[in-house]
């Protein structure tokens, strides 16, 4: 841990994300992972355990519980913080004493197998109270904090040096600046809510391309506390299509001295998070800077040897050709951007010089090529967690390179391009693709009908 850090700093990995949760040997090497890496904190929150989220007042079954046990105990055995969280907001009556009890059982069992951290999740819930909880508590934040204050309290009898963790609907500066949760939601949370009690907080956004010191500065004073990083910088769970596998960026290392820790929720697919875990270790425990395509690069180095296959052996600068396509939410990496940039010129008409043309087709063959030589890799979890988007990928630059090859030939201006292998239906077929293609995301944010499908006639737009 960087010196400059407090003892209470957590920095680790939160399995978060929405899809198949971890499997159990994955959760064991992540904490091998974590330990070498000098992290602290693993947060168990998938949201597709049925037992966090949908069937909260349930107990664990014994299997399920026995499993739970042996992964605190790794944690135990690695000096990890195992912290398990609950998410009751679906459905939870806040003035009905019952439901705490069921809070208090859950909790019960989880010390039982030998967990003393927790963590209440009240994100992606509607924001509404019942009659009831509304004559009870008078607004949203109140009735979280109460009910998060008194299981906090019978959490912190039974164990004293826990941590207790709360996430908020309202976790990123959007949703709060849009209401969410109500007036004053994030002042009334830090007010009434322990202080003892850590806030998880995304940033300005649920998926932030940077977090600075004058943000988290401004959510600071509003929650009483310096906020829990809940950073979603590599979570993949809102979009099927891509993987990120960037280096961790665009936050500074002054961030840490302004926050209570900084915790990872990366991609679903367990394989995929090299990259993503080795640089954000490196962060948490670095100087005071941070070159992150620097870290990226040596991390690629380092992760190269997963990649070796049946056939010809995959180079450095091809992983880093694919790396940069799948890099971070916002942004290509510069060998990506530049193959990019190259072919939207081509479809633009510009005359490019031979030398340009060439070089485009060069490295997307490349690329392609090395979309099917993926399947010949040695390590099947790996090729399995990227074969679905690297297939993808494969036929788009296939498709390009196709065009790019017509136009060569300079053909009559009513001659059509055609494929006999991306067909009408077959290829980016399905009602979702249809779907997405009826409104066009603008660089502003705000969405327009497409062009394509003008309203129908008679349809007026709504106010």
């Amino acid at each position: 841990m960087s010196p400059s850090l407090s003892a209470k700093f957590l920095s680790g990995v939160i399995e978060g994300f929405y899809g198949q949760p971890w499997s159990h040997a994955e959760r064991l090497e992540l904490f091998a992972g974590m330990a070498a890496g000098g992290l602290n904190t693993y947060v168990y929150a998938p949201k597709d355990d049925l037992h966090h989220r949908a069937l909260w007042r349930e107990r664990y079954p014994d299997a399920a519980a026995t499993a739970l046990a042996e992964l605190i105990d790794a944690c135990r055995r690695k000096n990890l913080r195992f912290i398990y969280a609950l998410g009751p907001g679906l459905d939870l009556r806040y003035a009905d004493d019952a439901e705490l009890d069921c809070l208090r059982g859950r909790c019960e069992q989880l010390l039982g197998l030998g967990c003393t951290d927790f963590a209440l999740l009240f994100d992606d819930i509607p924001d509404r109270l019942t009659a009831a909880d509304a004559a009870r508590f008078g607004t949203f934040a109140s009735a979280q904090s109460q009910v998060a204050n008194a299981l906090f309290r019978w959490c912190r009898d039974r164990a004293p040096h826990g941590r207790f963790l709360f996430c908020p609907t309202p976790y990123c500066g959007r949703m709060a600046g849009r209401g969410l949760g109500g007036a004053d939601y994030l002042a009334t949370l830090g007010r009434e809510l322990a202080p003892e009690i850590d806030v998880f907080w995304t940033g300005p956004e649920i998926v932030s391309p940077t977090i600075t010191v004058p943000h988290v500065r401004e959510v600071r004073a509003l929650l009483r506390r310096p906020p829990m990083i809940w950073d979603n910088l590599h979570a993949n769970d809102y979009d099927g299509r891509r993987f990120f596998c960037g280096p961790y960026a665009g936050r500074a290392p002054e961030l840490r001295a302004e926050v209570g820790g900084l915790l990872l929720n990366p991609n679903c697919e367990f394989p995929l998070n090299y990259v993503p875990l080795r640089t954000f270790a490196e962060f948490v425990l670095g100087t005071e800077t941070w070159h992150a395509r620097d870290a990226y690069l040596a991390a690629l180095r380092a992760w190269l040897p997963a990649f070796a296959t049946v056939g010809r052996p995959i180079t450095l600068e091809e992983l880093i050709l694919l790396g940069d396509s799948y890099y971070l939410p916002h942004e290509d990496g510069p060998e990506a951007d530049a193959l990019l940039c190259g072919v939207t010129r081509l479809l633009d008409g510009h005359e490019l010089p031979p030398a340009d043309v060439t070089a485009f087709r060069l490295q997307a063959t490349r690329l392609r090529d090395l979309c099917g030589r993926l399947a010949e890799l040695r390590e099947r979890p790996l090729f399995h967690a990227l074969c679905r988007r690297i297939w993808e990928l494969r036929e788009e630059l296939d498709l390009l390179l196709r065009y790019v090859d017509w136009t060569a030939v300079r053909p009559p201006p009513t001659a059509p391009c055609q494929s006999d292998f991306h067909l009408p239906g077959t290829y980016r077929g399905g009602l979702v693709a249809r779907l997405q293609d009826l409104l066009v995301p603008q660089p502003d944010g705000t969405f327009l009908p497409s062009r394509r499908h003008p309203r129908p006639p008679g349809v007026k737009a709504t106010s």
